[in-house]
């Protein structure tokens, strides 16, 4: 579970890191364009000038905007674990006892454990494994 928890991590960074390189890459171009449109209106061709200008300030916005975002959203990002539990009862009929844990690592269903019950003595066995569901609070729109 947490071997999921670090790829998908990872994951979004690799995602995170070529976004922050071609947000960089447009910002670098849209300088090019605002260098480049000055050169222009020195030489006389206004128009030019006017254009590539608008192009390197629109872009440089874009990728401003867009870094932002994405750096606010990643901050945002939760990741929740859910919490897996184990039910152990005891293995003899007439007993019924029924106790939970947190998952360990080596829980099995059908494992027989060498702890005794705490009712009758007998032997326990894990009975279920399960990840407890948070209800998400509820809403109303009025």
């Amino acid at each position: 579970m947490i071997q999921n928890q670090t790829q998908s991590t990872s994951a979004s960074k690799k995602i995170s890191t070529y976004l922050t390189i071609i947000v960089l890459i447009v910002m670098a171009l849209a300088v090019v364009a605002l260098i480049i449109s000055v050169e222009t209106y020195i030489v006389g061709d206004q128009l030019a000038a006017a254009v590539l200008a608008g192009i390197g300030v629109l872009a440089l916005a874009m990728s401003l905007g867009l870094l932002f975002q994405s750096k606010r959203q990643s901050a945002e990002v939760k990741i929740e674990v859910p919490k897996v539990m184990t039910t152990i009862g005891c293995t003899i009929k007439d007993c019924n006892t029924k106790t939970s844990r947190e998952f360990q690592r080596g829980d099995y269903v059908y494992k027989e454990l060498d702890t005794p019950c705490t009712k009758c003595g007998g032997r326990q066995m894990i009975t279920a494994i399960y990840k407890e569901v948070k209800e998400k609070e509820k809403t109303f729109n009025v």
